[in-house]
């Protein structure tokens, strides 16, 4: 590694001027480095009444299900992410609804952005992050084996506002 890579970025905490929280600053040209949440997004997906779900192949939670979500990537909606999302973990093709809601996780530096979906034709398959995807009706969804809480929620979110047409998004739980 080179002197000038080895100086180079952030390297000093410090609160910037005009800013009340410390941050990582270049000591060399004054760049603030701010480390903000992530955004995920994803999609309770239905088709025939069922829910589109994934058991996941990597961690955290492997051999866990969970609702088609990941990490939102540049230069994509937050519906166009969600749609994404299901394509790389179930091979499903989707038709977005309203966002369901938005969950702050703070203790993770992450905010959710969960829509409802409808399968486009009722294909899917377990894709690359994925051991497996299957359709589940309410009563069949292995409740015990959720991998994340905000899977919970959407979950119950998207059924209690079932056929509603404007949806108010819900909000974490308490």
């Amino acid at each position: 590694m080179s002197d000038s890579a080895k100086k180079s970025g952030p390297s000093i905490r410090a609160v910037p001027d005009g800013d009340t929280r410390e941050r990582l600053i270049c000591g060399d040209c004054g760049f603030v480095h701010y480390d903000n949440p992530k955004i995920v997004v994803g999609a309770v997906a239905i088709w025939d009444e069922r829910v589109l779900m994934c058991k996941r192949a990597i961690e955290p939670a492997r051999g866990r299900w969970t609702i088609p979500a990941g990490y939102m990537e540049l230069g994509e909606t937050a519906e166009q992410g969600a749609a994404r999302e299901a394509l790389e973990e179930a091979c499903a093709r989707l038709e977005m609804g309203p966002l369901i809601g938005v969950y702050s996780i703070p203790r993770i530096g992450q905010v959710q952005l969960i829509y409802r979906a409808r399968l486009v034709d009722g294909a899917f398959a377990a894709g690359a992050e994925s051991l497996d995807a299957a359709l589940y009706a309410w009563d069949e969804i292995p409740w015990d084996e959720i991998a994340f809480p905000t899977v919970r929620w959407a979950l119950e979110d998207w059924r209690a506002t079932r056929g509603e047409h404007a949806v108010v998004p819900r909000v974490n739980r308490v």
